[in-house]
């Protein structure tokens, strides 16, 4: 059973539970109502944050039944991709092996809408619910905007989201975004203040839940997402990577998830 203390907050009261052993009192069960009135309005003012976390508990779950789509080592080659300015991408020696290098800041592609630039699109799988993860090297020079990208939900240059690790975070970086027929707007309901870029590999994942819209972003620590969003524009879609406007390479692509 359990002893309730109030805690004052704001001019409320809100409990807290102390795992004691006490005696059955019929008086406790007529408390619980009560409980929970005042647990709702704390929620209402912002004192119980229950939104935020009921969206990091969906996601840290991990997709252990999505099946394996896609993977890819670059060892062979880079025929499953679809660079959207393809002079500018190559296979390159690094990380022990071989991996996708995007080696031009700027080429000459031009999405009808503002929005990242430097995409090379996976061919051939379309996919709904999925785990997205790829391991990224910037290889740009150190600025406040230095990125790289994830792309997912991909119908055409004019539609899509897009994750932007972005050094410093502000509206236009850092974020989750909807490319709808017009610029990128942002969709996050939360982020940090940057992804620390260095000259080191890193690990970079997207989940997407198609029933709630959730969408989840990881760097390198793979329990806690740095950003979640909730969108439910597109259902299904191509997935991507590359960089708003700077250079990357990339290696150790891996796809689980439900097939379009």
């Amino acid at each position: 059973m359990l002893r309730v203390q109030p805690l004052a907050a704001c001019g409320l009261s809100v409990f807290r539970s102390v795992p004691v052993v006490l005696r059955a009192s019929s008086a406790v069960p007529a408390l619980i109502p009560a409980m929970l009135a005042r647990v709702a309005v704390a929620a209402a003012i912002g004192l119980v944050p229950l939104a935020t976390q009921a969206e990091d508990a969906a996601a840290k779950k991990t997709p252990a039944s999505l099946p394996l789509v896609f993977a890819d080592d670059f060892e062979a080659g880079a025929d499953h991709w679809q660079p959207l300015d393809p002079p500018h991408w190559k296979i390159v020696a690094g990380n022990g092996g071989h991996v996708f290098s995007h080696f031009v800041k700027q080429g000459k592609f031009k999405p009808p809408h503002r929005s990242p630039v430097n995409i090379a699109l996976l061919k051939d799988h379309a996919v709904e619910d999925f785990e997205y993860t790829v391991k990224v090297k910037s290889t740009h020079p150190d600025y406040g905007h230095r990125d790289a990208v994830l792309v997912f939900g991909y119908q055409d240059p004019a539609h899509f989201y897009y994750v932007h690790f972005g050094k410093q975070t502000d509206d236009h970086a850092n974020q989750i975004f909807l490319v709808n027929e017009k610029p990128r707007v942002k969709i996050s309901t939360k982020t940090t203040a940057g992804t620390p870029w260095d000259d080191a590999w890193h690990t970079v994942r997207v989940s997407r839940r198609v029933a709630d819209g959730s969408i989840a972003v990881y760097y390198d620590d793979m329990e806690q997402p740095v950003m979640t969003a909730q969108d439910k524009t597109f259902t299904w879609g191509r997935v991507g990577l590359g960089s708003f406007d700077d250079t990357t390479d990339w290696d150790d692509v891996k796809l689980v998830g439900t097939k379009k």
